[in-house]
């Protein structure tokens, strides 16, 4: 039961990149009562307490330690405790913790519906995960197998700091490879939940657009369980998704150039299966907003299920 007449949410962090989209999102839908501590008690622990203690759920948009700190807060408060929704990387593989990507399988929206500790999922992860999780478990991906995840995505991706660097100087390179050491925070996440028990090599990168994001997943079919064709990957992945409202597979287009921009602002990802039988070779693309189904547009999904609110209205962001 809601503490108030409708349910309410507190995002812990609304100033930054996710949190701004997330109060955006949220601002434009009645059926929320979005509550926000002073500018002048933001760093007032007793404000924070007492705020969380009125409201059913709180969205933690801070750095991982700062996260923990919150959750720890939040937890403390007994019968008051808000429901917790983390969009850090704080824990997303804490088994505490229920990843809050609805579509992982059949009983996922399920068990984040009932939860009340959620970890949002990373963006790269989201677009990874979607692919390879029906793969392994149809039987077709081993779950040893070398998998490799290249992605790229807009700047807004890596916080205030990088946004610093592209607006309005331009002081960074219009594209650049990171996280080349392999130990992207965000390789445990993706291991996990894309149940693989070898560890995938990640290779990240950034581009001179604001959001939107491409992953891809090389694979020869060979090196599969009973050498699927193309088509049986997206086979595959249609059946995988068939009831989802938010994740599609769309028809490869091989002479079609992939943008990364065109979900952006939508809570959408698209899958797409690009393949050479002949070659037995194939590429899996998911196409996402880095912000939107990989971040803010996730969180508010999540919301909406841990509350039992249907906040579909409340997903795009105004155009």
């Amino acid at each position: 039961m809601a503490k108030g007449p409708i349910p309410s949410v507190f995002i812990d962090g609304e100033a930054g990149t996710t949190g701004l989209q997330i109060r955006e999102r949220l601002a434009r839908f009645p059926g929320i009562a979005l509550r926000s501590i002073p500018d002048a008690q933001r760093k007032d622990a007793e404000a924070k307490r007492a705020l969380m203690a009125e409201v059913d759920l709180v969205v933690l948009c801070l750095p991982d330690a700062a996260a923990k700190e919150s959750a720890a807060m939040a937890q403390a408060l007994g019968a008051d405790a808000p429901k917790l929704i983390d969009a850090s990387t704080a824990h997303r593989v804490d088994p505490d913790w229920v990843y809050g990507f609805p579509e992982l399988n059949a009983a996922q929206a399920a068990a984040v519906a009932g939860a009340t500790r959620v970890s949002n999922p990373g963006c790269y992860p989201t677009g990874g995960i979607a692919l390879i999780r029906p793969l392994v478990e149809a039987g077709l991906l081993p779950p040893d197998y070398p998998v490799t995840v290249n992605a790229v995505s807009g700047y807004s991706g890596g916080g205030k700091q990088m946004i610093a660097e592209f607006e309005p100087t331009r002081s960074a390179a219009p594209f650049f490879l990171y996280g080349l050491n392999l130990e992207h925070k965000h390789v445990p996440e993706l291991q996990k939940y894309g149940a693989l028990t070898r560890r995938p090599v990640f290779v990240p990168s950034v581009g001179d657009f604001a959001q939107g994001m491409l992953v891809s997943l090389p694979l020869h079919l060979d090196l599969l369980n009973g050498k699927p064709t193309p088509a049986d990957l997206e086979a595959c992945l249609r059946a995988a998704y068939a009831g989802s409202g938010w994740v599609r597979v769309e028809a490869a287009d091989a002479k079609a150039r992939l943008a990364p921009e065109e979900l952006n602002g939508s809570n959408f990802l698209e899958l797409r299966i690009y393949g050479n039988a002949a070659l037995g070779q194939a590429v899996l693309v998911a196409k996402l907003d880095n912000l939107g189904k990989g971040a803010s547009g996730a969180a508010v999904q999540n919301i909406g299920l841990m509350l039992g609110v249907d906040v579909s209205a409340a997903l795009p962001l105004a155009a």
